[in-house]
C-alpha cells in the first residue's frame, strides 16, 4: 500500500503563469519543482509549504520542514521521494 503525504519545501521563486495562476519554484533537498501556490497566496521565497500532488497545501515554519526532513530520513524515504518526485533538480 501506498501512502500520500505532504512534502515539506522552500520557496525559491513565485511567479504567475500565462493564465495568471500564482505558482512558484519548490526546493525539495536538491530537487527543485514547480508547484501550485493558489492555496498559499500570501507565501513569499524563502518560505516553507508542504506539497501534496503539485499544491501547496499549508505554510509551516523552518523548523517543522526540518521536522519533517529529520523524520523522513530516519525512516529512509528521502531517496525513495527523489526518485518519485523525478529526481531532476532542474524543475
Amino acid at each position: 500500500m501506498t501512502m500520500c503525504l505532504g512534502v515539506p519545501g522552500k520557496v525559491v521563486e513565485v511567479f504567475r503563469n500565462e493564465l495568471g495562476l500564482l505558482f512558484g519554484k519548490v526546493q525539495f533537498g536538491g530537487i527543485v519543482k514547480e508547484v501550485n501556490l493558489s492555496y498559499t497566496p500570501d507565501v513569499k521565497v524563502g518560505d516553507y509549504v508542504v506539497v501534496h500532488v503539485g499544491f501547496a497545501i499549508s505554510k509551516i515554519d523552518e523548523e517543522e520542514a526540518r521536522q519533517v526532513f529529520a523524520f523522513l530520513e530516519r525512516m529512509g524515504d528521502l531517496e525513495g521521494l527523489e526518485q518519485e518526485m523525478g529526481g531532476d533538480a532542474s524543475g
